[in-house]
């Protein structure tokens, strides 16, 4: 009978252990889905079978008696609880992932996996060149760099780190500032050979602008005209996703663009840009940032990475 009572409190114990230790696996496998898309996705991303990410879902719905997301036969959507259960848990499990991380991080320094987002050119010209030295320097850490000109969720996408150019629009992020970058506007020499060089903003007109489909709602440049900054309108038959494919437009020829000076640095001194209308420019600029998730316990991997930006980053003014 003793023993018979031991076996059965060992059997309850331990199926109670599974379902708290199933909770976090829950959340995780809910985070998947919001990311991947679908059930399969996340199942081929946390190597499980389809039917295991459903049981989890449902399982997950079940403890907190709401319906997270809207299944139909061809796609998923998260209903607002999911958007809202999607928000707080992805700052729990970072929060979560950070205290295991600080977990004698005297002895183990930086470790994990650290997920970085930036734009294309950005990556490509600063992160890439740098990221050897970074990697040898911390043989514990994995980089997953993402380059997407797309402006992405950095919790939902459970990026540790993004880069970003310009305005700051998410208020729940840390930024801190790398830099900032004037704009030039640029055209190469074959372009103004064929199409001759502006003399001023107002000769525009008479040429191809190139310009940002993400953009459309801006369809002027502006210039200091004496002592005030005039927009002038631009148009053009080419309208690129990324400053990348803008560049390389300009580059090869394909009209004027208006872009970065940390982007076109190598260009113009390479000669395959020129700047032109320099004494218009009205000097203004965007600024540099690297955003991340400003939880209590910073994970070191990140800290790692942010104090590497600060020694190593040089940014072509």
């Amino acid at each position: 009978m003793i023993r018979a009572h031991s076996c059965t409190i060992e059997v309850i114990y331990n199926h109670e252990w599974r379902g708290m230790d199933n909770r976090i696996g829950d959340m995780e496998t809910f985070l998947a889905v919001t990311k991947g898309g679908s059930f399969a996705a996340a199942a081929k991303t946390l190597r499980l079978t389809p039917s295991a990410v459903s049981r989890s879902i449902a399982r997950l719905e079940a403890r907190l008696g709401v319906r997270l997301i809207q299944r139909t036969t061809r796609s998923l959507s998260l209903t607002p609880e999911g958007e809202s259960y999607r928000d707080r848990i992805s700052g729990l499990l970072a929060e979560v992932d950070a205290v295991e991380q600080s977990l004698g991080r005297e002895h183990r320094g930086p470790r994990g996996t650290l997920r970085i987002n930036s734009s294309v050119p950005f990556g490509m010209q600063y992160l890439v060149p740098i990221l050897p030295r970074f990697l040898e320097a911390n043989r514990a850490v994995t980089v997953e760099l993402s380059l997407s000109d797309a402006l992405v969720d950095l919790i939902e996408e459970r990026a540790d780190i993004a880069i970003r150019i310009g305005p700051l629009r998410d208020t729940r992020l840390r930024a801190k500032k790398l830099g900032r970058s004037a704009m030039a506007l640029v055209a190469s020499p074959d372009y103004l050979a064929r199409h001759g060089m502006p003399a001023e903003p107002g000769d525009l007109a008479r040429h191809i602008c190139l310009q940002f489909s993400f953009r459309r709602s801006v369809d002027s440049w502006p210039f200091r005209i004496g002592s005030r900054i005039v927009q002038r309108p631009v148009d053009g038959p080419f309208l690129g996703n990324s400053g990348e494919v803008v560049r390389l437009m300009a580059a090869s020829g394909g009209g004027i663009a208006r872009l970065g000076r940390f982007h076109v640095a190598a260009d113009l001194a390479a000669g395959r840009l020129v700047e032109i209308l320099a004494p218009f420019n009205p000097g203004d600029g965007e600024d540099i940032h690297a955003l991340y998730d400003g939880h209590e316990r910073l994970a070191l991997r990140v800290r790692a990475f942010l104090d590497f930006l600060d020694a190593n980053l040089v940014l072509a003014s």
